[in-house]
């Protein structure tokens, strides 16, 4: 069916556009932009009225983890996609830390297949570097490429051995797709279970230093450096890793980052009740890093943001701090949270940095709405709404923004030409992904 979006602000950093348009789209696809009332060009048309609302390319969050296969009890690739859609993401890429790992051609194609079926947001499979993640013998880049694989990763762990990463690199050279860095030494984390500071120390628990993301993070792009390959660091959280990204930059090296909402907008005294609500990897840092973060996305350091949504169960988070699993869930709050952190960021950086840049470090489809690209769209405004975890269409229930009231959200999600979220309920025909009820 084709469809006019009438009267919204259209923001497009791709084309550098942001003012009053009508978007037609037709099968699929972005027929044109006018600047006259495209409803009287198209009276047959479905009419969206975008009007005191932004219309923008389709957000996607390249780095999430559907836990399936393996952990289907914590999401679903159907369930995820819908949080996403909720949230106002049109596309996600998941990460490999499933069990088993994403790391045959096979389990990529099951992914898809399983995307495919929802018929909500497109997902991204992203295949492990190592076998089993277990940072020894090379995954077959190649095969998980040509099955599907955007991007290679062994997101939720380190490839500890340098002499194995950089083989890696070698040989996976001019395979389409970056790699991405979980930068973590585990023998400075040790069994840490928040950011080592003043905090830590005056509540008596153990805490990782800074060090250990910085360290791994200048090991990376030097690596990237010497083998010249695109390279992505996920979920920056110091100052200093923001100093190292930007002297590698110098340096000719390709290297993109990105950058979580709890990052921007939580510091490590989320721990004064020392629950796991707020226990993450890496860990909520200091203000002093909160700050650089912040800077680093007015500045144009940070390419992107991510969620890193890591939904588990109630039962799981509600474990001793030292039990706990580290993540929660992030699709249906980022939109808001982000807007939060940086209330006066301009609307073209915003944009890009949750659809453009995501879309070109990827190299997958979306990230504009010139005439011809796909018809992947996300609508949002100024409309003030609560945290509600029981609305979550995601599996996970777990987020220190409970109950927080935000400003801004997504208001209709389009992938395809087609609306799969609208105020906040996502179309499915599926009776496991029953809405809780909109968003207020």
């Amino acid at each position: 069916m084709m469809l006019v979006i009438r009267g919204g602000r259209v923001v497009d950093p791709s084309q550098d556009l942001d003012g009053l348009r009508d978007i037609v789209v037709n099968d699929g696809l972005i027929h044109s932009i006018l600047d006259a009332d495209a409803s009287k060009l198209y009276p047959d048309a479905q009419i969206i009225d975008a009007s005191n609302l932004v219309v923008a390319p389709g957000f996607i969050d390249m780095h999430v983890h559907l836990r399936e296969p393996g952990q289907t009890h914590k999401e679903t690739v159907a369930s995820g996609a819908a949080a996403a859609a909720a949230g106002g993401f049109t596309a996600v890429a998941a990460m490999p830390n499933t069990e088993p790992a994403l790391d045959t051609p096979e389990l990529i194609s099951e992914v898809k297949r399983l995307a495919a079926a929802a018929g909500l947001a497109r997902v991204y499979p992203i295949g492990a570097i190592t076998k089993g993640r277990a940072g020894t013998e090379l995954a077959p880049f190649w095969r998980l490429a040509d099955a599907g694989a955007v991007a290679f990763s062994d997101d939720g762990a380190t490839v500890a051995d340098a002499r194995v990463l950089r083989q890696a690199a070698l040989y996976a050279r001019d395979v389409p797709g970056p790699f991405i860095s979980h930068c973590e030494d585990c023998c400075l984390k040790g069994d840490a279970v928040m950011n080592e500071s003043l905090r830590s120390a005056t509540l008596g628990l153990r805490g990782s230093p800074g060090l250990a993301e910085d360290i791994v993070v200048a090991r990376d792009v030097l690596i990237a450096g010497d083998v010249g390959r695109p390279w992505h660091i996920a979920h920056v959280s110091t100052a200093r890793s923001l100093a190292l990204l930007r002297f590698a930059r110098a340096q000719g090296i390709a290297v993109t980052c990105e950058v979580t909402p709890h990052h921007l907008l939580v510091s490590d005294d989320a721990f004064a009740d020392f629950t796991a609500t707020a226990k993450v990897n890496p860990p909520l840092r200091a203000q002093s890093d909160v700050a650089a973060l912040l800077a680093g996305v007015r500045d144009g350091t940070i390419d992107a943001f991510a969620t890193d949504h890591a939904p588990h169960t109630r039962e799981e988070k509600a474990l001793l701090l030292d039990d706990a699993p580290v993540g929660f869930t992030g699709l249906e709050i980022a939109v808001g949270a982000y807007a939060a952190a940086l209330p006066d960021l301009p609307l073209l950086r915003f944009v890009g940095l949750l659809s453009t840049n995501p879309a070109r470090i990827l190299g997958v489809p979306g990230g504009s709405l010139a005439v011809g690209s796909v018809a992947d769209i996300t609508i949002f405004g100024e409309r003030p709404w609560q945290v509600d975890v029981q609305r979550f269409y995601s599996g996970g229930k777990n987020t220190p923004f409970a109950g927080r009231t935000f400003a801004r959200r997504a208001v209709m999600t389009i992938v395809g030409g087609r609306i799969i979220m609208r105020d906040g309920v996502v179309a499915s025909d599926s009776p496991s992904l029953a809405c809780k009820g909109a968003l207020p």
